[in-house]
């Protein structure tokens, strides 16, 4: 197994959550902006900014599972739908 699909999926992300969490975040109603997410997540004692949410998003940067967990409880839903 090469390292590189270890640590990415089959087209270049580096995590699964980051598209729901974005296509999620858009739907909501009202719409979740990553500001809000990340004021959110830094109550939680997360060191996670816009810029770290939009990496996530894209598919950039890992993503913890204590991370994940935090990001499910702000967006009100089960990691399930992060991960499927």
């Amino acid at each position: 197994m090469s390292k590189r699909s270890i640590i990415e999926t089959k087209d270049g992300r580096r995590n699964i959550c980051g598209a729901k969490l974005k296509e999620f975040r858009l739907t909501m109603s009202p719409k979740m902006s990553r500001r809000k997410l990340a004021e959110q997540l830094q109550c939680k004692g997360l060191d996670i900014d816009v810029v770290v949410i939009k990496k996530i998003e894209e598919g950039v940067r890992l993503v913890t599972d204590i991370e994940l967990k935090a990001i499910s409880d702000a967006l009100e839903i089960p990691i399930s739908i992060l991960l499927s």
